[in-house]
């Protein structure tokens, strides 16, 4: 009788809506070539400035309003060799179906694992692969977008942490496993499937798609696509709702995150997550972005079964007022960021900046007294500068500094309580599995206790683009501080780059190309040699790294 009541209300909503035509077709994150080439030509004013590029998947047909969004430019559609475009109409245009796009992409480690925000991909030495097609169909309110990926890891065995440093602890208070078991496997995701009711500009549904929140492009604070994506409850915005001071986009969801099962000694529970964005956009001040992100997390058998359990981003910011350390028994982690992004479109640029906390504060005047506790930031900025002998070809320069290691403050308050190691971003005494989805972390890729300088120079012309980037990247400070302690062995990946994106008829070609120098690989020393001449600074384990990307993105 249950079932049949709750059909009924399907149906009921369903028919209701039938008239409001809307899409809710998505741009997955991180989608070769399309979802940067969207990113560049608001910078140059071909798409709509009020679209934040903050809350990510893009809806490009409903938010652009353009007829195919995996075709934003309509090279596709006038070099196309056949009038199948992979679409077809339904109900007299009130719905259709469409084929997506097949994503391939290969990732190559020669060493050990490197790379990230690569989605299912997992940090793992030599091969690995990943496929992924679907179909898409809507019909009214109602859109099924079935998209699933399959994954081939080659897994091959390296030296590690446990190889160096079988008795000291790892990083605790993470599922963070180094290495994904100890052979070659293939597995399945939903990947970026959803199934939603959309109405006008907001849409709601259960989603298993990657979400992107904030306004970074190399990294971002809460969520990116490092992890694979995860079953939520979304209730989100597919276009900027326009009002009379301002627009608004926003992402309110419910989720759960699982276990990797490959880091020993973690609870079995499975973790409830609520988060939400929220961005503005002022009408008085053209293409300036203002927003925040806050996101709670907690084991399943923790929780309660009040509205506050459900959505506890909607409870105050100060534990003072949830009365006394009330906030902590409930053994939840909270994060919470705010963002800006400042858009020139007659100069072709932007900044942004993201700033963190892992713990909010107490109450206002200990914020003031400590902002930087538990803080982390980004910065960056992107410029496309025109190449005035050749039309419509630009050189694009963008640089992101981002900063998630523990500050002095940090690192005092945590030995005053005499914790034996730094919990730094993305760890968490109480929820022990951290902030991660199957073994990965959901926010920044560099993880926890890293910083990283990015820098990054391509010539671009429409989807085209041929470049290279530079990144220092700083391993997990935080443990270097608490545990190693030693000047010499600071653990620094410098990496120098080739990248290039290219279209050919139905064909997005993406090459990304490391050359990598790992500095104090593991933060490894070793032991003195008796009767050798001493010396402070004298080299330790330095490891070099080849690292690949090679993907096919086929359009019909």
């Amino acid at each position: 009788m249950k079932k049949n009541f709750y059909l009924f209300n399907f149906f009921l909503i369903f028919f209701f809506f039938l008239p409001f035509l809307t899409e809710a077709q998505t741009i997955p994150v991180g989608m070769p070539v399309l979802e940067s080439a969207y990113r560049r030509a608001q910078l140059l004013g071909k798409v709509d400035p009020d679209v934040s590029f903050t809350v990510r998947p893009l809806f490009p047909e409903k938010a652009f309003r353009i007829h195919d969004g995996f075709d934003p430019d309509s090279t596709l559609a006038r070099n196309r060799k056949t009038k199948f475009n992979g679409i077809v109409a339904l109900g007299k245009n009130y719905g259709k179906l469409q084929l997506l796009p097949i994503v391939w992409q290969n990732q190559f480690n020669s060493f050990h694992p490197a790379g990230y925000n690569d989605g299912i991909m997992v940090p793992a030495r030599g091969y690995q692969t990943y496929i992924s097609a679907g179909v898409y169909a809507k019909y009214g309110p109602l859109s099924i977008q079935f998209r699933p990926e399959m994954l081939y890891v080659e897994n091959k065995p390296f030296d590690g942490f446990y190889e160096f440093y079988h008795k000291r602890s790892p990083p605790k208070g993470i599922d963070l496993p180094e290495r994904f078991g100890d052979s070659a496997f293939t597995k399945f995701f939903w990947g970026q499937s959803s199934i939603r009711l959309t109405v006008g500009p907001v849409s709601f549904g259960l989603s298993n798609e990657n979400l992107w929140w904030g306004p970074g492009i190399h990294n971002a604070l809460l969520m990116t696509n490092n992890a694979p994506g995860f079953k939520h409850l979304t209730l989100n915005t597919v276009r900027p709702i326009k009002t009379i001071i301002g627009a608004f986009e926003f992402q309110l969801i419910g989720g759960r995150l699982d276990s990797s099962g490959y880091t020993p000694g973690l609870p079995p529970d499975w973790r409830y997550l609520n988060a939400i964005v929220v961005s503005y956009h002022p009408k008085w001040v053209p293409g300036l972005f203002l927003g925040m992100t806050r996101a709670y997390q907690i084991y399943h058998e923790d929780m309660g079964n009040s509205l506050n359990d459900y959505l506890p981003v909607i409870s105050p910011f100060q534990k003072d007022k949830w009365g006394n350390s009330q906030t902590d028994a409930k053994r939840r982690d909270e994060l919470l960021s705010l963002f800006m992004r400042w858009l020139w479109v007659k100069g072709h640029g932007e900044i942004y900046v993201e700033y963190g906390r892992e713990d909010h504060s107490w109450n206002l005047r200990d914020f003031f007294l400590e902002p930087a506790h538990s803080a982390a930031y980004i910065v960056g900025m992107n410029k496309l500068f025109a190449l005035k002998r050749w039309k419509g070809e630009f050189i694009q320069v963008s640089v992101e500094i981002d900063n998630i290691a523990s500050t002095s403050t940090t690192i005092n308050r945590m030995r005053g309580y005499h914790y034996e190691q730094i919990y730094p971003w993305y760890t968490h005494g109480q929820v022990k599995h951290g902030y991660t989805e199957d073994g990965q972390v959901l926010g920044a890729g560099i993880g926890p206790g890293s910083n990283s300088q990015w820098v990054k120079i391509a010539w671009v012309k429409g989807l085209k683009t041929f470049g290279l980037e530079f990144e220092r990247y700083v391993h997990n400070n935080d443990y270097f501080v608490s545990k190693i302690r030693d000047v010499r062995r600071n653990w620094v990946d410098l990496k120098f780059g080739l990248v290039a994106n290219w279209e050919f008829n139905h064909f997005l070609l993406n090459l990304q190309a490391q050359y990598i120098h790992e500095i104090n690989y593991e933060w490894y020393r070793p032991a003195p040699v008796l009767n050798a001449q001493p010396t402070f600074w004298n080299p330790t384990k330095d490891t070099y790294n080849f690292h690949a990307k090679l993907g096919i993105v086929y359009r019909f």
